[in-house]
């Protein structure tokens, strides 16, 4: 079962082909296999890095078993990777000379205007820049014909010359307007940058290297390799200085966008062309939900699967798309290369996007986001001021920082449903299954994020953001009280040095009903922008969750670090032996009871989320107990 996780995301990369030159007799085409632009999932492929051995297979979507050609690449430039394919003519009938005829006819139809590589990573970084994985080493192992169906944002280059030369044409009466190159931000500009300046450092490594293990200095054909990627960094490093001032004068000219309340009416106040969008009329995570059940229902088997998901192509067409992808992934010629499914990303970011709204910790504001296992600095003490009469000496004073980074964790869970119930699933069945795994992930997170009791335990799960926090006694459950608390709460905020701009109220949707319908002795609202999912109280931002019991928490959302990679890892097995305990012996004992998935006719699905969070500084977060009741 393929799954996504925080491992780098992709095995392919997609592109349009730019076919520069045809042979009809020859059946040869030229173009550009690979770019070093941001692909849609922000992962970035290094043209210097990558190796290969001429010649490799020209494949027919990534299929291995589907070969229709050979393709020999030319030497990487930073500009990009070139290719030459041949496609053979096969005289003979029969299933090879299809195959092949179907691929060349698609492409003389410019019906395949794309192609893919299928590569193995020898050496990624994260780049939390684009949040996606920078390949500075790859080997390249396939090339194949694509039409890029589940890929919005890979535009299919027009086949100018192939066009002509099959139709016949005159290419001086053919005018077709050249493709609209978008305009990249000064930010993707110093990324674009900063990753081709990392690929030219890494070559110069590698000349020096090679030199050192033989002993030798540079030949005459390194040396010049050398000096011009030498100079080649040096006007890289003179033109990010430039990009990045330019950056900081764009930064200082900005222009909030006000009176504007939805992304149509701000795209209107920026002067721009709104961005026209159409999505299936199904609940957020239905396209998720429905992939896991079509693998549950046929038990694994993605050709049934795919099959299985037609019944909903008219809704969520992206379920069949991702399970044929996920088909190519699984055959691919390296297992460990091939593991992680790219093109589930789509979809499990749907259902993230359904969960998330329904957390607390993913509704507050201005949480501090940082990447896993990066050491991260943060302020813990300040300066000394003070006024200085005319010719008195000045106080000097000394910054206090510390470094702290947050560890990879992860939340997880299991879903075991009947066989019975995913081969008659209907949308209340699918609903059924959605709810519970949002509702049971949100619930956990809340719990664990806000109760006071939570914990660490190193390399496992982080403490609550209340735990070792001595709470302010309560002043009473009126909702008078109420106000009193929160002042209180706000006094020891700003007594430990923190800000209450930004800040955020956390309680549950009981005390927030409580302090909603609370009136003064004028019949008037206590707390008139409260209601039960939150609102406002004495201008303090509030949010509600049922999972914080009597806990009413105020915090600073920017003294929390907070990392999460961004995708949900969802796995299916029919299998599996379980222990069915919502606390399991770990090791398992002699007398540990399992329950087997097939002897059952039973289905898991295991759900993993990575996330992780840590106060960055002591005082950052105060907290009451009490349950208000409305007078």
């Amino acid at each position: 079962m393929a799954t996504t996780s925080c491992a780098p995301k992709s095995s392919r990369l997609y592109s349009a082909l730019t076919v520069k030159a045809v042979d009809e007799e020859r059946r040869l085409i030229t173009g550009t296999a690979s770019t070093p632009q941001p692909d849609r999932a922000g992962d970035i492929i290094e043209p210097l890095g990558i190796s290969f051995k001429n010649p490799v297979p020209l494949l027919l979507y990534h299929n291995p078993t589907a070969p229709v050609g050979r393709v020999k690449f030319k030497k990487p430039t930073e500009d990009g990777l070139d290719f030459e394919a041949t496609l053979p003519v096969i005289p003979e009938p029969g299933t090879l000379r299809d195959r092949v005829e179907e691929a060349w006819q698609s492409i003389k139809a410019n019906l395949i205007g794309g192609v893919s590589i299928g590569f193995r990573s020898i050496e990624e970084a994260f780049n939390k820049e684009t949040s996606g994985f920078r390949f500075l080493k790859t080997e390249v192992l396939e090339l194949s014909l694509v039409s890029i169906p589940a890929n919005p944002d890979a535009l299919i280059a027009t086949i100018k010359a192939m066009d002509l030369a099959v139709s016949g044409r005159n290419p001086s009466a053919v005018a077709e307007p050249p493709a609209k190159v978008p305009t990249m931000t000064t930010s993707e500009q110093i990324t674009q940058f900063e990753n081709s300046r990392a690929a030219k450092a890494a070559r110069m490594a590698d000349l020096m290297a090679a030199a050192a293990a033989a002993g030798a200095t540079l030949d005459q054909t390194q040396s010049e390799e050398y000096d011009a990627t030498e100079g080649d960094v040096k006007a890289i490093d003179a033109h990010l200085v430039r990009l990045r001032a330019h950056e900081q004068l764009n930064k200082a000219a900005a222009v909030p966008v006000t009176g504007a309340t939805d992304p149509a009416s701000a795209t209107a106040v920026r002067g721009g062309t709104p961005v026209i969008s159409v999505k299936a009329n199904v609940p957020k995570g239905t396209a998720f939900i429905r992939y896991c059940t079509a693998l549950a229902a046929t038990r694994g088997n993605k050709l049934e699967a795919i099959e299985w998901a037609k019944r909903w192509k008219d809704s969520t067409p992206e379920v069949e798309l991702v399970l044929k992808a996920a088909i190519a992934a699984g055959t691919s010629l390296d297992a460990t290369w091939a593991g992680p499914l790219a093109a589930l990303q789509p979809l499990a970011t749907e259902f993230l996007e359904y969960l998330r709204p329904a957390t607390v910790i993913d509704r507050i504001p201005n949480l501090r986001r940082v990447p896993f296992n990066v050491s991260v600095p943060a302020q813990t003490g300040g300066g000394t001021y003070a006024w200085v009469g005319q010719g008195a000496p000045k106080a000097v004073s000394k910054l206090a920082f510390s470094a702290t980074s947050l560890a990879i964790a992860k939340a997880a869970g299991i879903i075991v449903i009947t066989v019975e119930l995913a081969k008659v699933s209907t949308p209340s069945a699918e609903a059924i299954i959605r709810a519970d795994m949002v509702a049971g992930m949100a619930q956990f997170l809340d719990v664990w994020f806000t109760d006071p009791t939570k914990a660490a335990v190193t390399d496992v799960n982080p403490a609550s953001i209340t735990n070792g926090v001595t709470p302010i006694t309560s002043a009473g459950t009126s909702p008078a009280n109420a106000r009193t608390d929160i002042l209180a709460l706000a006094s020891a905020l700003t007594a430990a040095g923190m800000s209450i701009k930004g800040a955020t109220l956390l309680m549950s949707e009981t005390n927030a009903l409580a302090l909603a319908a609370a009136n003064n002795a004028l019949g008037q609202s206590l707390f008139p922008e409260m209601n039960t999912t939150g609102g406002n109280a004495v201008g303090i931002n509030v949010i509600a969750s049922q999972a914080l019991g009597a806990n009413v928490i105020l915090l600073d959302g920017n003294s929390i670090l907070y990392a999460d990679d961004g995708g949900v890892e969802i796995d299916v097995s029919t299998e599996a032996s379980v222990q069915m305990d919502s606390a399991p012996d770990n090791p398992a004992l002699a007398t540990t009871v399992f329950t087997s998935f097939w002897q059952n006719n039973l289905i898991g699905l295991r759900c993993d989320r990575f996330i992780n969070w840590k106060k960055a500084r002591t005082g950052c977060v105060q907290y009451t107990v009490q349950t208000y009741v409305a007078s």
